[in-house]
């Protein structure tokens, strides 16, 4: 398929979304209306701690939050080597161990998921200027992809490249309390930022919660850590 085609296919995609919906979660929408996905999730990196993520609702919607606590997984792979990684959904995968098998159980622990069990992840790079700023996921059946690499790759970089010509539509609001947590992490304990970050991504997934709720038990100080343990 050439480009004005898949261009077309998913303006058409787009504009048969919810207009009420943001901007973000309709463009996400049209690509897994584009290639027959289950579901999917964009994610857009301006910092390596700094990303903000939109998940079609689904059996798959909590994937992506999981592996920005875990800090592991075909998001991070995609962006770090700036290249497509597909993974098969309940596989072990040495890369991202933890990830990996934690995907495969939540799936199985949900009803709605019965007969998702062979699907993959495709995780790919949006690039503006050469440069991958996000990260395009989609959840398609094993062995059934509709389109290559190459039309993924373009759609990719046409909705990273929409994203960031209109900035204004993406809400950085729920960052906020992530990175004032990190400065009392590394107030309280001495560490280098990029540990703090850590500590709170571990306090999220000890408890089962997402970043912002861990940031915030960080910041309303129901939460402290000392160096001494």
């Amino acid at each position: 398929m050439d480009a004005p085609e898949l261009l077309t296919m998913l303006v058409r995609s787009f504009a048969g979304t919810d207009t009420e919906r943001p901007v973000p979660l309709r463009l996400c929408e049209a690509c897994v209306g584009t290639f027959h996905a289950q579901g999917g999730a964009l994610t857009i990196s301006a910092e390596p701690e700094d990303r903000l993520a939109v998940s079609t609702p689904g059996v798959f919607e909590q994937l992506e939050p999981l592996q920005e606590i875990l800090g592991e997984g075909p998001v991070h792979q995609a962006l770090a080597e700036d290249r497509q990684v597909v993974m098969r959904i309940g596989a072990a995968v040495d890369e991202f161990p933890m990830f990996s098998q934690l995907a495969g159980s939540q799936l199985a622990s949900r009803p709605a998921a019965v007969g998702l069990d062979e699907t993959d992840l495709h995780a790919v790079p949006m690039r503006v200027d050469d440069r991958p700023v996000g990260v395009l996921s989609l959840y398609m059946p094993a062995g059934r992809r509709t389109l290559g690499a190459a039309e993924l790759q373009f759609a990719a970089d046409a909705v990273g490249l929409s994203l960031l010509g209109n900035a204004e539509l993406l809400d950085w609001s729920d960052r906020t309390p992530f990175h004032l947590a990190t400065g009392m992490v590394v107030a309280q304990l001495g560490v280098r930022p990029d540990d703090a970050s850590a500590v709170i991504r571990a306090l999220a997934f000890s408890r089962s919660t997402s970043l912002r709720s861990a940031a915030q038990d960080v910041l309303e100080r129901r939460v402290t850590f000392s160096p001494d343990g």
